[in-house]
């Protein structure tokens, strides 16, 4: 078909649903006859120190799975301070300029956003470049930022991002969302602007649930993902109760959080908690052949955001215990694909803990072949791409 490149803030080999999410994406499109070719930074994240196969450089190019990978410099960084994240990402939108207003680029361009201000300047550029943009929002900032206390409402660093916000709907040619929250947000801005809902579906590898349970082992909750502030895993561990019941929380992942974590365990055994780090994504999905429960924080609503987890870990066939409220509470709550607790409200989350205590495994086996047949029937990433395809919007 035609060619199309996508630009995104993170690509394999970094971790993370934003990796995996624009990996999956382009695949798709790859083994659906489109060429594709991303631009991205160098791998830093979410280490926030390059890479050792590209420290040194300013550029590499590579061909990972027939996809042209573009990588340009950035002064990588995962520091809490927004200065110093807002550098990481000047640092490599200042390059991306460059590169896109002098480098003859395809006339079809898929644009990741967040970060926000990596976004406007790809807006900006394409769009005198008069070329068709293709806006994927996979949350809504600076929305969610404030939400997050990340940014003060009404402040300088506020108005801006809404100008750039504003900017990057409306010079959009269409606009993918990851949610109706998000969609719902943008056409109340812009109501004729285009809009499709595309949700993070994994792909599916496997018609066949290879998910083992030990009944004479205890029930084995997992986190596995982003150690940083928007999924508050840190205080999820101090506010957790497990004594006393047969369930223990395992964790898998790399953040700013990660030191506290471990400190954390380390002062408090009792507590039954385990961290395991950063696994490859293969190797996680070996790992967790024998456990039982996915566990989906956020640390306070953020409105139009929806955990890709949800559906990553609902097609291999885990029970979600969901404790991050909107669009992703309605999604668990809808498709029964297991237990919703209030989010930031610990007592809830508790109560349900002691409830899956007492379910007892056997109960959860047959709760993972229910979730598992209905995920391969109902998220179905194939179908998604097809079905946009079709309507011609790439």
């Amino acid at each position: 078909m035609g060619k199309i490149l996508i630009i995104s803030n993170y690509y394999p080999p970094e971790k993370g649903a934003a990796a995996n999410r624009i990996e999956q994406l382009a695949l798709k499109l790859n083994q659906n006859n489109y060429h594709v070719s991303v631009i991205c930074p160098l791998g830093n994240y979410p280490k926030g120190a390059l890479f050792p196969e590209y420290k040194g450089k300013f550029s590499v190019t590579e061909n990972l799975q027939n996809i042209t990978v573009k990588r340009l410099w950035i002064y990588p960084s995962v520091s809490k301070n927004i200065f110093k994240r807002t550098l990481s990402i000047l640092s490599f939108s200042s390059v991306l300029f460059f590169y896109l207003l002098f480098k003859k680029t395809p006339e079809k361009v898929i644009v990741q956003s967040p970060p926000l201000l990596l976004s406007f300047i790809s807006v900006f550029v394409l769009s005198l470049k008069q070329k068709q943009i293709i806006l994927n929002v996979s949350d809504l900032w600076p929305l969610a930022a404030i939400e997050l206390n990340a940014l003060k409402k009404n402040s300088f660093s506020h108005k801006i991002s809404l100008f750039f916000e504003q900017f990057i709907y409306s010079k959009a040619t269409l606009i993918f969302g990851q949610s109706n929250e998000i969609i719902t947000h943008i056409q109340s801005l812009f109501p004729k602007k285009e809009c499709h809902l595309y949700r993070n579906f994994p792909d599916h590898q496997t018609s066949e649930m290879d998910l083992i349970t030990n009944v004479n082992e205890p029930i084995k909750l997992f986190y596995a993902g982003l150690l940083g502030v928007a999924q508050g895993v840190f205080e999820l561990c101090q506010k957790i109760e497990l004594e006393g019941l047969n369930i223990e929380l395992h964790i898998f992942g790399n953040g700013a959080e990660k030191l506290q974590i471990e400190e954390l365990i380390k002062q408090n055994p009792q507590k039954k908690i385990f961290f395991h780090g950063m696994l490859e994504r293969d190797m996680l999905h070996e790992k967790l052949q024998t456990f039982d429960i996915a566990i989906v924080p956020l640390k306070t609503r953020i409105y139009g955001s929806v955990p890709s987890k949800i559906f990553e870990y609902g097609a291999l066939g885990f029970p979600i215990l969901y404790f991050g409220g909107g669009e992703g509470e309605t999604i668990v709550k809808e498709n029964t694909l297991g237990w919703v607790a209030e989010v930031g409200n610990f007592e809830s989350l508790n109560s349900f803990l002691i409830e899956i205590s007492k379910t007892g495994k056997v109960q959860i086996q047959m709760m993972k072949k229910q979730i598992f047949d209905y995920a391969q029937t109902n998220f179905d990433l194939n179908y998604q791409i097809k079905e946009l395809i079709k309507k011609g919007v790439f």
